[in-house]
């Protein structure tokens, strides 16, 4: 596109630069609303124009939204990218400074890494550490801030299952771009999940990687995915995984930037905790803490529940938000998640097995919730009922809120049992058997979680969250299961002996 009344010798550089302005401000305008009827009297309101004669303001005007309507509405991509091309070449290449993001908005954990992300200084940055640390927020803003200072680049945030998307990343998306106040801007959409830039018309794709089709098949308009984001790292399948969407997606161009992002697993042995210590050339490991986060930005509650964890269980805390692994490959389950589980979510669930071990003292007795999705092969942990010395009568009294339900108990305590049953209990003994330890130990520690509220269960949350394989005197890890710590674990055992038997005893 020319503009041949910027060659005029008679212009002094001023007067040159103040109509690239207005031709600027015009070209972007257009892109948003091409033809809009009012937006002549927009940019009137805006000044956008005041330094053009009248006949220049309308040269330029039917020039600029020729282009625009063969851009948007005819699918001319030449012309689309002809009014791209005058902006990047009015700013002779430094488009990247024409927005920044305000240093208010970042944590002090971000400030250098966001020089470093401007500078472009790496091409892969890792954000690891522990809950409320600000990393997906962080990375969310840096993504629309490059997309902002690139008008040719697009992005693709990826997450392991297409269904955690709305709730995470997309929500992240639109949380940052109400930010920094730029919501008019854009467009949310969430078949396909995508949000557009209006400005230009420049996309950040959401896809899953379950349906690698998905994201093979995605065509930017113009340009290419210059930027790919891997949201919770460690729940991918392993760096094959990861390098095939990678490859999928990031096609064309000189410039890429790579985000990942994870809570590190309890393990050192992880496949993601190994590749974020690999010391790879040309990517950033950045660690971050809640810690590190002004105490007015998480709240009160967010706070009261770390510093509770941090006195039920140091070593969860010290996982689950310090974001250290503190496992050294002895622990039996890595798929522990402690959280609350509300109200409303166990109003909600559909299948409740309940399971009971037996004790006096030191052993207690126990009676444990449960609520297990198979579909998603997800165990919800969120009731727990023990005590120490307690008679038949006692325990029954304590536990009658689930007299109606079917308990499944340890079958060593068959007089018990039967106790409870003349007492009005449909209670049952498990059927163990040999190998049926290490077959339902294992079956645990297969499911995609296993969600404990620490409040609700606290037992439960030390016990699982604790226990581990036996070791020789030389620290060697030995495959076997210890008869210890584990009544709660024991409970839950029993009250889903029915589901795992089912997977194959």
């Amino acid at each position: 596109m020319k503009f041949d009344l910027l060659e005029s010798p008679i212009l002094t550089e001023q007067e040159k630069s103040n109509k690239k302005k207005s031709i600027r401000e015009m070209i972007i305008a257009a892109l948003g609303s091409p033809l809009s009827p009012e937006i002549v009297n927009d940019f009137k309101e805006r000044g956008v124009g005041s330094e053009l004669a009248d006949e220049e303001f309308n040269v330029l005007f039917a020039m600029i939204m020729g282009q625009a309507q063969h851009a948007a509405y005819k699918g001319n991509t030449h012309a689309f990218k002809e009014l791209l091309e005058y902006l990047k070449d009015d700013e002779k290449d430094n488009i990247g400074k024409l927005y920044e993001l305000p240093a208010t908005i970042l944590g002090k954990e971000y400030v250098d890494v966001h020089r470093s992300i401007l500078a472009h200084e790496y091409s892969e940055y890792i954000f690891k550490g522990g809950r409320l640390a600000l990393k997906s927020s962080s990375i969310a803003l840096f993504i629309v801030e490059i997309i902002k200072q690139n008008p040719k680049f697009h992005a693709l945030a990826v997450r392991p299952f297409e269904n955690t998307l709305r709730d995470s990343v997309y929500a992240q998306f639109m949380w940052a771009i109400s930010e920094i106040d730029d919501t008019a801007n854009w467009k949310f959409t969430t078949s396909p999940m995508q949000c557009e830039y209006l400005p230009t018309g420049q996309k950040i794709y959401l896809r899953g990687a379950d349906d690698p089709g998905k994201i093979k098949s995605i065509k930017p308009p113009f340009g290419h995915i210059a930027v790919l984001w891997f949201e919770e790292l460690d729940q991918f399948r392993g760096e094959e995984q990861i390098r095939d969407v990678t490859q999928s997606a990031i096609r064309g161009g000189d410039v890429g930037y790579v985000f990942k992002s994870f809570n590190p697993p309890r393990s050192r042995s992880s496949w993601a905790n190994r590749y974020a210590s690999s010391g790879k050339p040309n990517m950033l490991v950045h660690h971050s803490t809640y810690l590190d986060v002004p105490r007015n930005w998480i709240g009160r509650f967010a706070l009261d529940e770390a510093e509770l964890l941090k006195e039920l269980n140091e070593k969860a805390y010290r996982h689950e938000y310090l974001g250290e692994p503190v496992g050294d490959g002895a622990n039996v389950f890595e798929n522990v998640v402690l959280r609350e589980i509300t109200d409303d979510e166990i109003a909600h669930f559909s299948q409740q097995y309940f399971g009971q071990d037996w004790g006096w003292f030191p052993d207690p007795n126990v009676l444990i919730v449960n609520n297990f999705d198979a579909n998603r092969r997800v165990l919800h942990i969120y009731d727990e009922i023990s005590g120490n010395k307690q008679s038949n009568e006692t325990w029954a009294e304590r536990i009658k809120k689930y007299i109606m339900y079917q308990i499944t108990a340890d079958s060593a305590e068959q007089k018990t049992i039967a106790d409870m049953r003349t007492m009005g209990y449909s209670m049952q003994g498990a059927i163990k058997g040999p190998g049926s330890v290490a077959y339902s130990m294992k079956w645990l520690a297969s499911l995609t979680e296993i969600v404990i509220d620490p409040v609700r269960c606290p037992g439960a949350a030390k016990e699982f969250m604790n226990y581990e394989h036996d070791k020789t005197k030389d620290g060697e890890i030995i495959s076997t299961y210890p008869d210890k710590d584990n009544h709660r674990i024991d409970a839950v055992r029993y009250a889903l002996e029915r589901i795992w038997r089912k997977s194959g005893m």
